[in-house]
C-alpha cells in the first residue's frame, strides 16, 4: 500500500513544462510565444532560396493579417499561401513575394507593378477612390478568375475598410501587363505602371494567377501611420490555435509531441524512469 501511494504521488508531481518537440530535436516553449515570435519562428524556417527576403517586419505583418482572415474564416483551409508587395521597395525590385506556409518555401519572387497615381519607381500616394488610379493598401483575399482585357485575370477583394474595399467596384484584379518586365526596366529607367492593379509579367500571370486564386491572403503593404495604426486586420491579436499554432514553430510536416518532465523531488525517487511522451495528435 505505501508503494502504491508513493507511485500516486510521483504521478501528482509529474508537471508539464508546455514544451513542444517539432521533431527536429528543438524544444519550444509555445505557450510564451508572441505573435512576433510566432511569425519570426516561420520566417526563419522558410526556404528563400536564391530569392531576396522581405523584411522580417513586413513578414510579420502580412503574417499577422492572414492569421486574423484565417481565423475568420475567409480563408481557403486548403491553401497556405500568403502574397506579399512590399511597394515601399523600388519598383524595379522583385518585391512580390507568394509564399507557401505549409511547405515553408517561396513559390515565387518577382516584379509587381504599382498605380500611375502612386508614384514613378517608389510608390508613396495611396487611395480607394475611384478613377485615382492609385495602388490600394491592405488585405485582400483572392477570389475567381476571369477572362477580361488582359486575358486571364483575378479578382481581389479589399478586407480593410476605407483603404481597399472598393477593389472589386474599382478593377482591381492580378493581370498579366507586357510593361512589368526588365526590359521595360532597361528602357525607362523604372517597371511600368498599372492603373492601381498589383499588375505582373505577361509571362508569369498564369502562373501567378494560379497559385494563389481561390481565397488565398494577398497584403499590399507600405509603412503609412494611419493604416498600420487602423487596419482591424492588424491590431486584432492573434487566436492560439489548440495546436500550439502548428504552423508557427514546429518543423516542416513534423508532428509536434508534448513532452511531460519529473519534477525535482519526483526524479530523486525514480531516477531511473524515462520522460513520459504523449503525441499531440
Amino acid at each position: 500500500m505505501k508503494k502504491l501511494m508513493l507511485c500516486i504521488g510521483v504521478c501528482f508531481m509529474m508537471m508539464p513544462h508546455g514544451k513542444v518537440n517539432a521533431g527536429n530535436g528543438i524544444e519550444n516553449t509555445v505557450i510564451s510565444l508572441t505573435a512576433e515570435q510566432r511569425a519570426e519562428g516561420i520566417y526563419n524556417s522558410i526556404d528563400f532560396g536564391e530569392n531576396a527576403k522581405p523584411s522580417l517586419d513586413v513578414f510579420s505583418k502580412a503574417y499577422h493579417g492572414y492569421s486574423n482572415l484565417r481565423d475568420a474564416g475567409k480563408l481557403n483551409a486548403d491553401k497556405d499561401i500568403i502574397t506579399i508587395c512590399d511597394m515601399s521597395l523600388s519598383a524595379n525590385a522583385n518585391r512580390m513575394w507568394i509564399i507557401d506556409l505549409r511547405e515553408r518555401k517561396v513559390l515565387l519572387n518577382t516584379y509587381v507593378a504599382h498605380g500611375q497615381g502612386s508614384g514613378d519607381e517608389f510608390a508613396n500616394k495611396f487611395s480607394n477612390k475611384m478613377n485615382s488610379h492609385q495602388s490600394s493598401l491592405g488585405f485582400y483575399v483572392t477570389g475567381n478568375t476571369y477572362n477580361g482585357e488582359h486575358g486571364n485575370s483575378l479578382y481581389l477583394y479589399g478586407m480593410d475598410k476605407g483603404y481597399n474595399d472598393l477593389a472589386y467596384e474599382r478593377n482591381i484584379v492580378v493581370h498579366g501587363a507586357d510593361y512589368v518586365n526588365t526590359g521595360y526596366i532597361n528602357n525607362n529607367q523604372r517597371l511600368g505602371r498599372s492603373w492601381g492593379c498589383p499588375a505582373v509579367s505577361s509571362k508569369l500571370s498564369d502562373k501567378v494567377i494560379g497559385m494563389i486564386k481561390d481565397s488565398t491572403c494577398l497584403f499590399i503593404y507600405y509603412p503609412q501611420a494611419k493604416y498600420l495604426q487602423s487596419s482591424v486586420w492588424l491590431n486584432k491579436p492573434i487566436t492560439v490555435e489548440n495546436e500550439f499554432d502548428k504552423l508557427a514553430m514546429a518543423g516542416k510536416k513534423a508532428k509536434p509531441e508534448i513532452i511531460y518532465e519529473y519534477g525535482p523531488y519526483a526524479k530523486s525517487l525514480m531516477k531511473d524512469l524515462p520522460q513520459l511522451r504523449l503525441p499531440l495528435f
